[in-house]
């Protein structure tokens, strides 16, 4: 796998765990003040998510990276046929 391969490959994964991640510990203020949308959190924690995030997606990097560079499954392994039946 080359180098801008394994990046783009991160950075799909992470926005993937970012959207996963957002919610977490989201907390809604109990009486917003006129104007403000009920649903906006009273913090929103993203310097954390972000670094949560940047650390959940290097295991599943580091499987998908596996799987491509030790051949453990191709294309070869995968029956094509029955997906068109």
């Amino acid at each position: 796998m080359s180098a801008p391969t394994a990046v783009s490959l991160y950075l799909v994964l992470w926005w993937l765990v970012l959207f996963v991640v957002l919610p977490w510990g989201i907390r809604r203020e109990d009486h917003p003040q006129a104007g403000n949308d009920p649903g906006a959190p009273q913090q929103h924690g993203l310097l954390l998510k972000f670094a949560a995030t940047s650390v959940i997606t290097f295991a599943p990097f580091a499987l998908v990276y596996w799987l491509v560079t030790s051949n453990a499954v191709t294309l070869d392994d995968v029956d094509w046929t029955r997906w068109f039946r």
